[in-house]
This record gives C-alpha cells, sequence and structure tokens, in this order.
C-alpha cells in the first residue's frame, strides 16, 4: 500500500488506516477478542500501518485490543487514541484538565503497552478548559518523549488556530464523506494553510454507504445509529439515492459502492487518510482495493454533479452530540 503524509509534520502512515472503536463500542456488542486481534494482524499484514483508538471506546476496552494486538510488530504501526471525556465515559461529559490530560496519558501508554503515543488527539474541544491548556499540556508531554504528535477531533477553525499556536497540530479527525462535505467549507482552506492532515471518520457514512443497509434494516439495541437522525427508517429510504449512485459507478468500474466511495475521498486532497472501521475481514480487503482505484477527473465531476442533485436527510447528529463539535 502507498504512503501518505500527513501535513507538515512528516508523520507517513498509509493512505488508508483503520478506524478501531466498532471491533469494541458502538456499533452493537464488541467483537469477540480473537477474531478481533486476527482482523487487526490481517490488517497490518495487507499494509494498513494507521490505526485509530480512544479511551472512550469501551471505556478502554479498545485501547487493551490494539495494545495486544499490535505489540509484536509496534515499531512499524502508528497508533493514535483520544483523550477529553470524564472517566473515559462520553455520556459523563468532557474534561481536558491538564491533570486529567496528563493521567490519561500513563495509564494510555500502559494500555497500548508501548512507551509513546504517536498522535494524542483531544476527542471534542472542551468548553470550560482553555484550548491553550491543553495544547500547553500536550506539548509538555512532547517534550517529555510520551508523545509524538498532537491531533484534534471534530474540532473548529478558532480552536484549531489557537491550539496550533502554542503546539503544532498535525491531524485533524473530523467526519467526511461524500454525504457529509461541511469540513470542505472553512476547515480545509485553514488545514491547507497551516499544514495539517486531515483523517476522516465515518467515510464510509456509518456503513450506510456501501449499499448494505436499507429501511429495512434492523440495527441491534446497543448500536449508536438507533439514535442518529439520518438513520431514522424514513430517511434511510429516501438517502438510498446516494447508494444507487454510487453503485452505478461502482459496475463501470468493476468495484463496489464502499470502493467509490472511499477512492473518492483519496482523490480530493494529498494530505487526508480515511479510517473506515469494520469488523469483517472480507469488507477490510474490500475497503483496500479501494487504494488501486483510479476515479479520473470526469469520473470526479460526474460525482460531484450528481452528488449535488441529492438531498441528503436527516442530522448527523443527534442534537446533545451535535452541540460538541465545531468549537
Amino acid at each position: 500500500m502507498k504512503t501518505r503524509i500527513l501535513g507538515k509534520s512528516g508523520l507517513e502512515v498509509s493512505e488508508l488506516g483503520l478506524g478501531c472503536m466498532g471491533l469494541s463500542f458502538g456499533y452493537g456488542p464488541a467483537t469477540d477478542k480473537n477474531t478481533a486481534v486476527k482482523l487487526l494482524h490481517s490488517a497490518f499484514e495487507a499494509g494498513v500501518t494507521f490505526f485509530d483508538t480512544a479511551e472512550a471506546y469501551g471505556p478502554y476496552i479498545n485501547e487493551e485490543l490494539l495494545g495486544e494486538a499490535l505489540h509484536p510488530f509496534r515499531k512499524e504501526v502508528v497508533i493514535a487514541t483520544k483523550f477529553g471525556f470524564k472517566e473515559g465515559k462520553a455520556d459523563l461529559g468532557m474534561d481536558s484538565r491538564p491533570e486529567n490530560i496528563i493521567s490519561f496519558v500513563e495509564s494510555s501508554l500502559k494500555r497500548l503497552r508501548t512507551d509513546v503515543i504517536d498522535i494524542l488527539y483531544q476527542h471534542r474541544v472542551d468548553p470550560d478548559t482553555p484550548i491553550e491548556d491543553v495544547a500547553g499540556t500536550v506539548k509538555q508531554l512532547i517534550e517529555q518523549g510520551k508523545v509524538k504528535h498532537f491531533g484534534m477531533s471534530e474540532a473548529g477553525a478558532e480552536s484549531i488556530r489557537r491550539a496550533h499556536a502554542i503546539q503544532p497540530v498535525t491531524a485533524l479527525q473530523s467526519e467526511y464523506s461524500l454525504w457529509w462535505r461541511e469540513p470542505e467549507q472553512e476547515i480545509f482552506p485553514l488545514l491547507e494553510e497551516l499544514g495539517i492532515g486531515f483523517v476522516p471518520f465515518s467515510p464510509l457514512g456509518r456503513g450506510f454507504l456501501t449499499g448494505t443497509i436499507n429501511e429495512n434494516t434492523q440495527f441491534d439495541t446497543t448500536d449508536f445509529r438507533n439514535m442518529v437522525p439520518r438513520f431514522s427508517e424514513e430517511n434511510r429510504k429516501a438517502n438510498q439515492r446516494f447508494v444507487e449512485l454510487l453503485q452505478s459507478i461502482a459496475e463501470e468500474k468493476e468495484s463496489t459502492p464502499a470502493q467509490i466511495a472511499l477512492a473518492w475521498l483519496l482523490a480530493q486532497k494529498p494530505w487526508i487518510v480515511p479510517i473506515p472501521g469494520t469488523t469483517k475481514i472480507h469488507r477490510l480487503y474490500e475497503n483496500i482495493k479501494a487504494t488501486s482505484i483510479e476515479l479520473t477527473a470526469e469520473d470526479l465531476h460526474r460525482i460531484e454533479m450528481a452528488a449535488s442533485q441529492i438531498n441528503i436527510l436527516g442530522a448527523r447528529y443527534p442534537e446533545h452530540l451535535q452541540q460538541r463539535v465545531g468549537k
């Protein structure tokens, strides 16, 4: 697999990473440990060197899983994790106080079985803690050799600029896909200006752009998508037009809707590294094959024109979670 550099940082990663949240959290019951370890090993063997986790995925169990699974080839991979919630639980609210960041890093290093965290993201901007204090604390951790790079997640332009002035931000992680393109408006120009890489999560629209979800799909009772407006039965039915667009192009390219969605992302900017997640090895390989699909300028124009005619229904977050993003 080819590699990409995240911004001006010099951090080189595989052009497609692996979002690991779904192995432990968010989309129903956690994956069996042996199955999850096998998937992580398969990803590495297929060329993936960039793995994404967080304290809140469990909490803790996803970091522990990666710590065990990636330990045999730790020096050959880049592991990103995130802090920023009280006791690692999103439901309890945010906590980016310097003492919490320091405590988190000490615990995370043990869970990840490593002596350094490659990218340390603030999971969400904490309105009660000045971003300068957050960036300054991460700067100290970098100076101490416990962290290599600073990242932010779902942050707004002002917070990114203020943080970057204290400690250069290597990567911003936010949702971005063919059916959620808001970052293009204000965030992309800023990242280009400051030399910050972009790591899109949910690049397949939380699974919707794969073409495997329709209005009849029944999610597990613990699945996060049950409370996402965009995934209401009515909106899933209406939003199928987007999947049909991807399917029509996929047929021409002898590929799949997921592969077209990922190839489109990779074609947007050279400093974008998507992190699709999956619990199935055959889906992992399907996603990886997207890196070999070349979309021509004509293909991209056709997608752009067709997508602009589709009105996507439903918010990407319920209101109480939407209030946490873009700060």
